[in-house]
């Protein structure tokens, strides 16, 4: 079966000394599951360089887009493997660009080499010059420009083969999924949790989700707007396992005996007891939120110092000091925008207070809920919960 190569560079991968051959399984790993719907792929590691190789029917824009949405994947090639030989390497890299030519609009190309085998009896310029001479005879359409060409045309000589590919295809490099734990994700149905969670599992850590809602104040559809979110996550992710929890009597509760100011921030606390013992019940070693400082009233800086008092778990926010602007352009870049900013309500919209606290006092706030059951509320919570599983 003719197949198609592809190469596959990683980025923060090759940084990690002897712990790189863990990496490198892992990613490796996940690359194979990212194509598996393609029969008879094969892919390895050589050099630093992963090599896949998918059968030619598979159409390429798929395949790129499957493989740079691996964590970990820094950049992919589609590429041609030549034998060691300059004439050979010159031909191929002929045909590759006359079929670049018959699909594009192409004038002008330059050659760029690297020799990582030193044995290669011609150095890399030598290498360009020579490719570029025998690609000019054969595409007679073509132009050498060096300062700004339509492609720029690598040929790369390693000790096995050589290879040439034009396209980096940038992918969102990171670590490979699964190489930093679990963690527990508060999504909502806003801008910035699905950022938050990505980039968590950008940096190698599995995900599973709690999501509260107020139900009937919230609507079910709200909850689907949820796991539409969580879906897109599932694409980068695969399976994500969500646990749904109906907060509305913990906020009845709080509406009925404690000062309104403080409503938003005893709410939040007590969904961050609830998660932390809906992670500790499924392997998660910290929780992580959307949170962004200072961008609405329970998240200043003290409100976040009051919300962290009623867990012991690590809390990451790995949004904390950007900007709005900054966030909203990465859910845009991974999909996830479009579905946040569909107007469905979410349980922290319910109950809202005119004029919450934004300089919290943990001592009030401790004595605000001493009037309320605590343990039996989160244990309550805790046991109703119902647990959906989103895959792609």
């Amino acid at each position: 079966m003719k197949k198609n190569l592809y190469i596959v560079r990683c980025g923060e991968v090759a940084l990690k000394g002897m712990n790189r051959p863990y990496f490198e399984r892992i990613l490796l790993e996940r690359v194979k599951k990212a194509i598996e719907e393609y029969d008879e792929t094969e892919a390895s590691w050589k050099d630093g360089l992963m090599f896949v190789r998918v059968p030619a029917n598979a159409p390429e824009d798929d395949v790129i887009s499957k493989c740079v949405r691996v964590f970990g994947v820094a950049t992919v090639s589609p590429a041609v493997q030549a034998p060691k030989d300059i004439n050979d390497i010159g031909r191929l890299a002929s045909d590759f660009m006359q079929k670049i030519i018959d699909e594009e609009d192409v004038k002008t190309f330059k050659v760029r080499a690297k020799r990582a085998d030193k044995t290669f009896p011609i150095e890399s310029p030598e290498i360009a010059r020579q490719v570029g001479g025998m690609v000019l005879k054969g595409c007679k359409t073509l132009e050498v420009d060096v300062h700004r060409p339509d492609v720029e045309l690598s040929v790369d000589v390693r000790r096995e083969a050589a290879y040439i590919y034009r396209d980096k295809v940038k992918g969102f490099g990171g670590l490979p999924l699964g190489t930093n734990g679990k963690g527990m994700i508060l999504m909502s149905g806003g801008i910035d949790s699905p950022v938050a969670a990505f980039m968590m599992a950008k940096r190698g850590m599995s995900i599973e989700a709690v999501h509260f809602h107020s139900y009937p104040y919230t609507s079910q559809r709200a909850q689907e707007k949820v796991e539409e979110l969580v879906k897109v996550l599932a694409g980068y992710m695969g399976s994500i396992r969500m646990h749904v929890i109906n907060l509305l009597p913990i906020q009845e509760e709080i509406v009925k005996n404690c000062p309104e100011d403080e409503t938003t921030l005893l709410v939040r606390r007590f969904m961050m007891r609830i998660a932390e013992k809906i992670a500790e019940k499924n392997g998660c070693m910290m929780l992580i939120t959307g949170e962004d400082l200072g961008q609405v009233a329970s998240q200043t800086a003290e409100a976040l110092v009051v919300t962290d008092s009623v867990v012991t778990m690590p809390v990451m926010r790995p949004l904390i000091a950007m900007d709005k602007v900054d966030i909203m352009d990465k859910a845009r870049e991974i999909g996830t925008y479009d579905i946040s900013i569909q107007p469905y309500e979410d349980c922290c919209t319910v109950f809202l207070p005119k004029h919450p606290v934004t300089k919290p006092k943990l001592h009030r706030i401790e004595k605000s809920e001493s009037v309320l059951k605590v343990d039996e509320l989160v244990k309550a919570a805790v046991e109703s919960e119902e647990i959906v599983t989103i895959n792609l």
